[in-house]
């Protein structure tokens, strides 16, 4: 028996990478998936956006566990699409019992350079599409009186990171959100917990710009990437982690195993949280 045998888990940027993890992970235990996914270019974004090979590779991976699943194009920006999502696979699928809500971008930018738009873009998608998200899927869970909702912050979602204070910022209210419906839908038999992740291998870090950040300069490479990770957590041969470590925490959230926890903000970052650190750079 799976850990999810006879659910059904709505999850947000399903088309790769993490959310392509989630969808693979919850499949293997017995979930049928319906996952959202825009193959539209974002305006701020340098790496590569997820194309509809991507969603179709997502929806073969998860029909070869023998699982059902439903691909949809949609921008958690977009609150209409995201309702139809949600109708569409109640119409199929008869229940929603999880939300993943996964779906994010990360930029840098000096917060004194950083433009108005690239701000709000990383708002818009990170913390008011999750918001959006849950809005979509919370009534019926609340008609059932039950359901699970785990949404992706990031260990910077519990400490500041230079050179993106939008995504932290965006980060941290994803936690604080968490935290107010925990209490807000509990009396409604709903969980909310966040996943906090480390560093994860996906295309969101797996390119130029994340390299230069690890090296210092521009010109760095991957090596410099799997370098600077190493550095990052206390566990023997930590380092940038496969997304499947994420998804398997949401699991557990989402599972029975996780009946009791809710308002949890749990990290996955290979002990990161618990040093204490020092300043390698001293300045004055």
């Amino acid at each position: 028996m799976g850990l999810l045998d006879g659910k059904v888990v709505f999850i947000t940027g399903g088309g790769r990478g993490q959310g392509r993890a989630h969808a693979v992970v919850s499949a293997k235990e017995g979930a049928d998936i319906i996952f959202v996914d825009t193959t539209k270019a974002f305006d701020s974004v340098p790496y590569p956006h997820t194309t509809a090979d991507d969603v179709a590779e997502t929806v073969k991976q998860v029909e070869a566990l023998d699982r059902r699943v439903l691909g949809i194009e949609a921008d958690v920006r977009d609150q209409a699409a995201l309702d139809s999502a949600v109708e569409e696979g109640l119409a199929q699928f008869g229940q929603i019992d999880c939300l993943i809500a996964n779906a994010g971008i990360w930029t840098l930018g000096p917060v004194q350079t950083m433009s108005r738009e690239t701000w709000q873009e990383m708002l818009d998608i990170n913390i008011t599409g999750v918001w959006q998200s849950v809005k979509a899927v919370v009534p019926h869970m609340i008609e059932r009186q039950q359901g699970s909702i785990v949404m992706t912050s990031s260990v910077n979602g519990l400490e500041g990171g230079p050179f993106f204070s939008h995504y932290t910022s965006a980060k941290f209210a994803v936690v604080g959100f968490m935290k107010a419906i925990a209490v807000e839908l509990g009396p409604q038999g709903i969980r909310a917990n966040t996943v906090n992740p480390g560093p994860i291998l996906t295309g969101m870090t797996n390119n130029q710009q994340a390299y230069d950040m690890m090296a210092g300069h521009e010109g760095g490479t991957y090596d410099d990437l799997v370098n600077g990770g190493k550095s990052y957590g206390i566990l023997k041969g930590s380092g940038f982690m496969p997304p499947e470590v994420i998804a398997n925490a949401a699991l557990f959230l989402n599972s029975s195993l996780a009946s009791n926890i809710t308002g949890v903000a749990l990290p996955v970052d290979s002990g990161h949280l618990a040093m204490a650190g020092i300043n390698m750079d001293p300045k004055g």
